[in-house]
Formats: C-alpha cells, structure tokens, sequence
C-alpha cells in the first residue's frame, strides 16, 4: 500500500488544498481531499481486470464550493433533512439556517462539505488510513454544542473503501454524519446508471410528504413501485419518475429505505454493473440508506464529462431523516460523555 499527495487546487477562502490518493498492491486506488473530506476517486477493475473511476468528481476544489450536490463529501452535522430547520431539544429550541425550501438539509449552506479538515496519512501494510479531524464550534449552522469530529478513510488490498465516524460533544445535541459519493460502477463517464442492477436490504421506506420529509410512517418496501426487496435494474424503476404520485416530486429516488439494527453491522445494499461486473457491497452498522439517484445532476465533471440526470447514484448510510421530531425513529441525540461511532464499508469486488 502507498500513499501519494498532490495540490488540487484553492477552496473559496483561498486555501491551498490537497488530494491524498491510496493505492493498494493491485493498483486499484481512492482518492480523497482535506477539503470537504471529498472522495475524488474510485478506481476498481471490471471482470477483465481493466481500472476504471466509478466515483462522479471534479478536477479540482472550487468546482466543489459551488457543487449544490455535495458530491463525493463529508456530511454533517446533520445527513438529511430536518422539517422547518428547527427542533426542540431537552426542553430548548434551536433554529437552524434553511437551505432545502423551509427546511434544512445535510447541516446547511456551510456544512462539513465545506470546511478545511486536518489530514493525517499512515500507510500499512495491506491497508491505508487517512485520518481527519474538524471542531464544529457550539452554536455552527445553530447545532448546539462543540462537536469534535473524527473520520477514518481506509482502502485495502481487497479493494474496500471504509469511512469511521467517531463524535464527541460538550452539549447534548443531534447528529447524522455521512458521505455522499455518487457512484457509477460503469465508470463516472458513462451516461447514467439505468443499467445498473440494485438491491437494498430493508424492510421499510420512510413516507415522506411536502419537502421530503417524513410523516413517520414506515411503509413496507417490497409494496412499493420503487423499492428494491429484490433486484431491479434502475432504469425500470426510473421510468415511473414522471408518473409515480411520490416519485414524480422527487424527481426519481430519493428515499430512506429502514433495514433497523442500529449499531449492528449488515449489508444494506448491494450495486452490480452487468455490463463492466462490478459489484459494491454497502455494509454499515446504521439502520438506514438514503438512495438518492442524482437527477439533480447537471455538471461539467472530471475530464470535461457532462454529469446529467441520473449519471451517479448515491448510498447515503444514515440514522433516519428528521429523526429529531420522531421518537420512534433511531435517536441521534448525542450527549456529553458518549461517543457517535460508526462505520461503512463500500466494497467492491466482480461477477
């Protein structure tokens, strides 16, 4: 395993960045920036040995700053929606700053995705770690308390990216960190992800009504015209957009889809490319993914690839959107004195 650095460019404050790029014994390599904690790149083989990226990017970090789509980032502090950017906690309000319409999404306008973290590298022998390190001042985007925040990147010789979270705070407060890599298995310059085969080991999805938010309901997803129970190809699955009642608002997928058993680690889904053989095995020890398809996307990428609707997919790992104003849901209340800890493996292999 090796570890090599080089300069990708300013952020919006005129920082100098830098790309630490982890390569296994077989050549195949992540990328990842100090900045935003952003996954740049993914090269893993097809079924013939070939590399490809299969990771949606840019070629350097401004174009990250003004990316709507936090694409490739670190999320935080909080992954997903909260209703009406505001929430109640041991008897305090707290508003936050809206982003998503009324609501609030993936922390707000300056979350995770857009801070400058301290990046430590340490190759070894068979896996790489990239460690990074942020404070979130109390009262950041209106989260209370100081968090100290903590994310392990490792890359193996089996070709398995993992990403730990660790969190500690000062003051009980919520949080959801997660990543949002979009991914394409035929390679991030392929044309969009329709012929992608996906299954997602959940029971349930969340409703959602106005603005994505949940109602609280849990709805059983094999009943559902985009669920995944079984394997599908997304492009059936997607060609209901313009006519399904609740994926029409969404534009496609966008939808938490609840396996349970949290803090028990699971395979929640499972990405295969019948036309390159690859294969992305999401293991995580949260209760929940967010599939999110990309029909936001419409940007010029890496290479000067056009990215449009549907180029990437996201598997968002999460405790369950708006979870603040759920109780049934799992919590995200942290407190002082306890440790948010979890991890998310996204490994890639052939068929």
């Amino acid at each position: 395993m090796s570890i090599t650095t080089k300069p990708y460019g300013n952020d919006h404050h005129g920082n100098p960045t830098t790309e630490y790029t982890l390569t296994n014994a077989h050549g195949a390599y992540v990328s990842i920036l100090d900045f935003g904690g952003i996954v740049t790149r993914i090269a893993v083989p097809d079924r013939a040995g070939v590399l490809a990226d299969v990771n949606l990017g840019y070629d350097d970090a401004m174009a990250y700053t003004s990316d709507s789509g936090s694409m490739g980032a670190l999320i935080g502090r909080f992954g997903n929606r909260i209703a009406g950017s505001a929430f109640t906690l041991e008897g305090k309000a707290y508003t936050l700053t809206p982003n998503n319409g009324k609501n609030n999404l993936h922390g707000g306008p300056d979350g995770f995705n857009l801070r400058m973290w301290q990046a430590i590298p340490a190759q070894g022998q068979g896996m790489d770690t990239l460690t990074l390190t942020l404070v979130s001042p109390d009262g950041d985007q209106g989260f209370p308390g100081e968090l100290r925040v903590t994310v392990d990147y490792t890359f193996d010789d089996h070709n398995a990216l993992g990403i730990t979270y660790r969190a500690t705070t000062d003051k009980t407060t919520i949080v959801n960190l997660t990543n949002h890599a979009y991914f394409n298995l035929d390679g991030h310059d392929a044309p969009d992800v329709c012929d992608l085969m996906l299954q997602v080991f959940a029971d349930s999805v969340t409703e959602v009504g106005e603005g994505l938010i949940p109602t609280g309901r849990l709805l059983p997803q094999a009943e559902l015209p985009y669920g995944f129970a079984s394997m599908k190809r997304l492009g059936d699955v997607l060609a209901l957009s313009d006519t399904d009642p609740t994926m029409k608002p969404a534009g496609g997928v966008d939808f938490n889809y609840a396996a349970g058993d949290d803090r028990l680690e699971k395979c929640i889904a499972v990405l295969y490319s019948p036309k390159t053989g690859r294969e992305m095995k999401v293991l995580t020890d949260m209760p929940g993914v967010q599939v999110y398809t990309g029909q936001g996307l419409h940007q010029l990428g890496k290479g000067g690839v056009r990215y449009g609707r549907y180029s990437g997919l996201c598997l968002e790992t999460q405790r369950y959107p708006d979870a603040v104003h759920h109780p049934h849901f799992p919590s995200t209340v942290l407190r002082p004195g306890e440790v948010y800890l979890t991890r998310t493996v996204y490994a890639f292999g052939v068929r």
